[in-house]
């Protein structure tokens, strides 16, 4: 049986995600992953089309469209914009570019056909993906504007510089509920860069001190945690510890451990924070960070 035109596509640029994220630790940004390919593999005319309707090209819109099969097959998650190859994904690798993809379509087909049974007949690969599959072409799409959404959002927060990011951290607080006692100034902060408490005058426990660090490229480490926690001088001192990139392993057992109470907040739990709370800020709050909530109709799978 001949393949069709997308399953090459699929076939290769799948194979090509999973060896990337491999290579990578795991996970990576679904937006790295895709520039990845794009400098790693050749594609013809055909295969770079950009369709007119979505503006999408070809290859990408059907490596979004077969990452649902992977998905649902258990060999892939993805989380506001990150791509994590699962331990099921990572032994798949091992079956080589064409099996992956027929397996990964057939653990799809199988959730699927428990879902909606009789559906889908089983061994018929998709000819034309938006023909098809209307609904899984949906959430490609779907999928593809999240993630332009959220590398948005992204770089918006990468091109402010260490004190704009300060103040970005400032007014999520503030619209938590918290009141900002003292933010600090350029130069030496001690380790302390904003301190905050749960009533205007400060009477009430606890206090909260934040350090914050716009490094949206690098993982806080352990040490750098523990230094916060020497911060924390009065025993109902919480710390909550910011930044705009990750967190290390070692800095999150570091945090879970201590005996200090330790928040951490990277940047997938900053921007959840800032949706959540961003119908309570007041203008020049939400300027920190303008967001423009879009709503298409979704599904119940």
């Amino acid at each position: 049986m001949s393949k069709s035109k997308s399953q090459q596509i699929a076939e290769k640029t799948i194979f090509a995600t999973f060896k990337i994220l491999k290579e990578a630790g795991g996970e990576m940004r679904g937006k790295d992953v895709v520039d990845k390919i794009r400098e790693t593999i050749t594609f013809d005319e055909y295969e770079s089309h950009r369709y007119e309707k979505t503006g999408y090209i070809r290859w990408e819109s059907i490596l979004h469209f077969y990452t649902i099969d992977c998905m649902k097959a258990g060999f892939l998650r993805k989380n506001k914009g990150t791509w994590i190859l699962t331990e099921e994904g990572e032994k798949a690798i091992k079956l080589g570019q064409e099996k992956l993809l027929v397996t990964a379509t057939k653990l799809y087909r199988e959730w699927d056909g428990k879902r909606k049974k009789g559906a889908i007949e089983e061994g018929i690969l998709e000819e034309d993906i938006t023909e098809v599959n209307t609904s899984q072409a949906q959430k490609a799409i779907l999928s593809q504007y999240e993630e332009e959404a959220y590398n948005g959002i992204r770089n918006f927060i990468v091109s402010k510089n260490p004190y704009e990011f300060q103040d970005l951290v400032a007014g999520l607080l503030i619209a938590m509920g918290y009141y900002i006692s003292e933010i600090a100034q350029r130069g030496p902060d001690g380790g302390i860069d904003i301190i905050a408490f749960t009533d205007p005058l400060g009477t009430k426990q606890p206090r909260i001190i934040v350090q914050v660090k716009h490094r949206p490229n690098d993982n806080v480490s352990s040490d750098e945690v523990q230094k916060l926690a020497g911060t924390l001088k009065r025993n109902t001192d919480v710390g909550i510890f910011v930044t705009s990139g990750t967190f290390s392993k070692p800095a999150i057992k570091e945090a879970r451990e201590s005996r200090e109470h330790i928040e951490l907040i990277d940047f997938n739990r900053l921007t959840s924070l800032w949706q959540e709370y961003y119908v309570k800020m007041n203008d020049e709050q939400k300027n920190l960070l303008p967001l423009h909530p879009i709503y298409f109709l979704g599904s119940n799978e």
